[in-house]
């Protein structure tokens, strides 16, 4: 991605021959791993010929003529936004999400919207307004989600770069099965706004790129806030891209392999992962150490209730919600018989758990957890269960992620190792709050000891 705006300012390439790169390979490969739900191939055009005439023009925008495509759950207007769901298939978004704007001001072209489950829900892609979201690594098995579309579209060279968001590891878990590098940030480090409310502080955008480097910028471009947020960051030391330029020092990292989900085990291939990240980051100089969870599974039924009480919050009409998936409707069941008390009693608990537990993690420049707890898993695999063992086997799959979102840090995945079958397994690393830049330039030490941006899947050609 850096290298295309590069390429793209010295005039060595058009934003149109760019556009109608990814266009074809979307059209010839797209529906294969699913990565779109709605190609906007006419917008994209006028957009490259407008960037072509900025650029000669001496438009300096970051991101000049890039494609980011945007996750479906986000409102770009004028665009069909479908939010994942039969219920809003006929949906045209009247505004843009403050992220969107960002991106627009950068210079970003649009591609399209990427596919998302129904209201960005599960952890998988599979709706009814798309084909699922599979991996490029291997088209039997899931893309992850909710930002499956996104990571297919990047893993597959069908966009540079994309447009993430994640409320309980909806960029990392998709980053990991992808082989991709994705960053959840600190919590209001991007404005949430101005439609879709904030009020637990859950979710937060962020970039889903293949380098740590072009993942910074991207971060550099979305980050900044509007008025109305709830939350906001404390603002970095210089530029996130720069924090990847520098030698991040000797730092003290805590590990913990221990799943804070009862009945979660590791699959080995992500503890041999887990094990290789540790030994890399001890070579390069790094303090590493176990530490004891500060949380146990004592806490997810009060995630549980927040996040069926955040499945409510989607307006859906009498007559449509029968277009609903099984597990949505579940959720939106369940949402709508929690209390008052106990939204508040889940809010106060899982609140007072962060306030006990980060004094522990504060001890740690850096924690290390593996991503996942399995490798990717076959399309269907959540699918084919009833709504309850469906989110049990979400559970299971994505114990460490989900705790990061309830205390707002900073955390990304890092795609390190592959198995022996080809699959990626990433892990994941957790920052101490606003500080981001840590992470970024420990994961940039990390890419130049091994690097994995030029390994590409079995469909890429």
């Amino acid at each position: 991605m850096r290298d295309q705006a590069a390429a793209i300012r010295s005039r060595e390439l058009s934003p149109v021959d760019v556009v109608e790169h990814y266009l074809e390979r979307i059209d010839r490969l797209g529906d294969q791993v699913g990565a779109y739900v709605t190609v906007t191939a006419d917008l994209a055009r006028d957009q490259a010929k407008a960037a072509e005439q900025a650029v000669m023009a001496g438009d300096g925008s970051p991101l000049l003529g890039v494609p980011v495509p945007i996750k479906d759950l986000n409102m770009v207007k004028g665009v069909r936004t479908t939010l994942g769901s039969a219920a809003y298939d006929d949906f045209t978004a009247f505004g843009d999400d403050n992220v969107v704007a960002f991106l627009r001001e950068a210079g970003t072209i649009l591609l399209g919207k990427t596919n998302t489950p129904e209201f960005g829900l599960p952890c998988y892609t599979e709706n009814a307004v798309a084909p699922p979201a599979r991996t490029p690594w291997d088209v039997e098995r899931s893309a992850g989600g909710s930002s499956g579309g996104a990571a297919a579209a990047v893993a597959a060279g069908l966009a540079p770069a994309a447009h993430g968001s994640d409320g309980g590891g909806s960029i990392r878990i998709p980053a990991s099965v992808c082989g991709l590098f994705g960053i959840k940030p600190t919590r209001g480090r991007i404005s949430h706004g101005p439609f879709v409310p904030d009020l637990v502080g859950l979710a937060t955008h962020g970039p889903i790129t293949r380098t740590v480097r072009d993942a910074a910028l991207l971060l550099d471009v979305m980050a900044g806030n509007a008025p109305g947020d709830m939350y906001r960051a404390a603002p970095p030391e210089g530029t996130f891209l720069e924090a990847a330029d520098r030698a991040p020092g000797r730092l003290r990292v805590g590990r913990s392999a221990v799943p804070p989900v009862p009945g979660a085990e590791v699959h080995p291939d992500c503890l041999a992962a887990y094990e290789a990240a540790s030994e890399l980051l001890a070579e390069l100089g790094h303090e590493v150490e176990d530490i004891d969870p500060p949380w146990n599974g004592e806490l997810m039924p009060h995630f549980e209730t927040l996040w069926a009480a955040m499945a409510t919050l989607t307006p859906v009409p009498p007559e449509r919600e029968e277009r609903l998936r099984p597990l949505t409707r579940w959720l939106r069941e369940r949402g709508r018989t929690i209390s008052a008390y106990q939204l508040l009693h889940a809010q106060a608990t899982l609140q007072a758990a962060v306030r006990r537990g980060l004094p522990v993690l504060e001890g740690y420049d850096v924690i290390l957890h593996p991503t996942l707890a399995q490798p990717p898993v076959p399309i269907g695999y959540f699918e084919d269960a009833d709504p309850a063992e469906n989110f049990e086997r979400q559970k299971r799959f994505t114990p460490f992620t989900s705790v990061y979102n309830v205390t707002g840090q900073p955390a990304v995945n890092v795609p390190l190792h592959w198995t022996d079958g080809g699959l990626p397994i990433g892990v994941m690393l957790v920052g101490r709050a606003s500080d981001e830049a840590t992470l970024i330039a420990l994961s940039a030490q990390l890419e130049e000891a091994r690097p994995w941006a030029d390994r590409r899947p079995p469909i890429w050609d």
